[in-house]
């Protein structure tokens, strides 16, 4: 289990138009946040990249930046960059599924086709929602097994002004024993 505060795992994928993105390396004055997605067979997550690539330049004016991972290859990763129409968001592809796992990521196998008529791939990670500092200590995650109700960018970005001006730290962070 993943732990606020503590380092988050290594991340290293290859981006669509931004060179190769690692986690270690990846300088941003406050962090980065990582949107994993499940792949362009995902209509909510087409929904749902809409909305991060809108709000990517409002997170860059507070320090952060933004990717959107999947496990799908570069060529089903272009075609959802496509489909929402990216510019700002930049997106990472070929996520190895051991990785997604170190993540926390839950795995699903495939049902065939979905309502769109894109066929799932045989193995793909469910969404996860991350926030890590540029020490690459974890701030916020969010990970589900279903598609659905994903948390909304725009709390998130109203979330991050307000630990920013509190100085908010992490929470979730307590391991020791509970009695």
């Amino acid at each position: 289990m993943l732990i606020p505060r503590q380092t988050a795992p290594a991340l290293t994928v290859p981006t669509l138009d931004h060179g190769p993105f690692d986690l270690t390396t990846a300088a941003q004055q406050r962090g980065t946040v990582i949107c994993f997605y499940r792949g362009l067979h995902c209509p909510i997550c087409a929904t749902y990249l809409t909305e991060l690539e809108k709000l990517t330049p409002a997170f860059a004016e507070r320090g952060y930046a933004t990717i959107a991972i999947s496990a799908d290859g570069a060529e089903r990763a272009r075609a959802m960059a496509d489909k929402i129409g990216a510019t700002a968001l930049r997106f990472g592809h070929d996520l190895a599924l051991s990785a997604a796992r170190d993540w926390g990521l839950y795995i699903s196998t495939s049902r065939g086709k979905t309502s769109i008529g894109i066929e799932e791939p045989a193995f793909f990670s469910e969404p996860g929602l991350f926030i890590v500092n540029a020490d690459r200590s974890i701030y916020y995650l969010s990970v589900q097994s279903m598609p659905f109700v994903r948390p909304s960018f725009r709390e998130l970005l109203a979330a991050v002004d307000f630990a920013i001006d509190k100085n908010y730290p992490a929470r979730g962070e307590y391991i020791g024993s509970l009695g």
